[in-house]
């Protein structure tokens, strides 16, 4: 995207979007004490649906929070909960009259709906993500309207996203989305708090120097979510940095953002498209142990685009098995990559420090092959 262009033509450009990811939080949807509020709901589907049934119209997946708090009403409760298991239930009640309401909401465009749960686990195992790409891409192919939320009935501390923003753009990255919005009960990005007087909206953000010293709040006004102003900005840097700009405006906006007129923030991209499965395993997953590297492993796998090999490994923490992600740490201390593990934690200490050829003649050829492989594992910091 060309620096020197007017936020005009940005906003144009906008409209060239052939596939486009909009994620909506709580607070757009919901009442402060709980249960779904019809109107919203409607209203957001009238926007969605006069862009997805115009000519020539982009494809739209809509990320969709709202789960636990359309479940706190019908079961009594008058805030969300702090305990997993009743977030859990509350989700469980919340999740089903969500999806109801929006299938009748767009039916009444002709638009069908078709849900999709998601865990964090399904951004890294390498399984489970070509499923959830294939069944996105089939539900568009299809003329269908996707509707993604986390799997908050499932999901525990370890496997879940965090919050639906981040999973908005990574959505937006595994899906190819040429745009992101994001949509919430605040209308962009301002220097300050909005709420004090002589803070002013931000019209676009080109990189993150543009937010040097910028105050970022980190609460929504009504209470029902999880997000706030700094998960909005970490999903707009994940998927700009990815190679897809992104609209922050109010939910009551969305319209006119979709429409490509100059509303809220646009963040340009920074970036390019890169691996999709390791932008999740670098966003999405939690490491559920670490690999202490020497000086030599750090370099090969950092610098060098190498596997990590039980020769590099120094020591090992956490409890894990095969399969799951952890994070590969310097010598002091510092986290360099992280990567999907060939071995269970019990079995890598015998290992350690060895190469190879000589664990293959003591154990097998099944461990002859990489503590973790190159092809899953990404360098987070140089």
């Amino acid at each position: 995207m060309k620096p020197e262009m007017s936020e005009d033509e940005l906003r144009a450009e906008v409209l060239t979007a052939r596939r486009i990811v909009v994620k909506v939080g709580s607070s757009s949807l919901t009442t402060a004490a709980g249960g779904i509020d019809a109107d919203r709901v409607d209203a957001l589907v009238d926007a969605l649906a006069k862009v997805r049934t115009r000519p020539g119209a982009p494809e739209i997946v809509l990320v969709s929070s709202g789960a636990i708090a359309a479940g706190l009403s019908p079961l009594g409760l008058e805030k969300r909960p702090k305990d997993l298991a009743r977030q859990q239930a509350a989700a469980s009640v919340g999740q089903g009259l969500l999806i109801a309401r929006y299938t009748a909401s767009f039916a009444r465009y002709g638009l069908r709906v078709g849900q999709v749960l998601l865990t964090a686990e399904d951004a890294s195992r390498r399984a489970h993500y070509r499923n959830a790409y294939r069944t996105l891409d089939q539900l568009l192919a299809m003329g269908a309207m996707p509707v993604v939320n986390e799997n908050d009935t499932v999901a525990t501390a370890e496997i879940k996203f965090g919050d639906n923003d981040r999973l908005a753009a990574l959505v937006a990255h595994l899906v190819r989305a040429d745009l992101l919005v994001l949509l919430s009960d605040v209308d962009g990005l301002y220097d300050g708090d909005p709420s004090r007087p002589g803070t002013s909206r931000i019209a676009q953000v080109a990189g993150p120097d543009d937010l040097d010293g910028i105050e970022i709040g980190s609460a929504g006004k009504a209470g029902v979510g999880t997000g706030g102003m700094v998960t909005k900005v970490e999903a707009a840097r994940i998927a700009t940095g990815a190679g897809i700009p992104v609209v922050l405006t109010a939910a009551s906006h969305a319209a006119d953002a979709l429409a490509g007129r100059p509303t809220g923030t646009l963040f340009l991209r920074t970036g390019s498209r890169s691996s999709d499965r390791m932008l999740w395993l670098a966003h999405a997953s939690s490491p559920r142990g670490a690999l202490h590297l020497d000086a030599g492993a750090v370099t090969a796998v950092v610098s060098g685009g190498a596997s990590l090999l039980p020769a590099g490994v120094t020591k090992v923490d956490g409890e894990f098995a095969a399969g799951d992600p952890v994070d590969l740490l310097a010598e002091n201390g510092h986290i360099v990559a992280r990567g999907l593990v060939n071995f269970d934690a019990r079995e890598l200490p015998r290992l350690l420090g060895r190469s190879t050829r000589d664990l293959a003649q003591e154990f097998g050829a099944a461990y002859e092959r990489e503590v973790v492989h190159r092809d899953d594992l990404v360098v987070l910091r140089g």
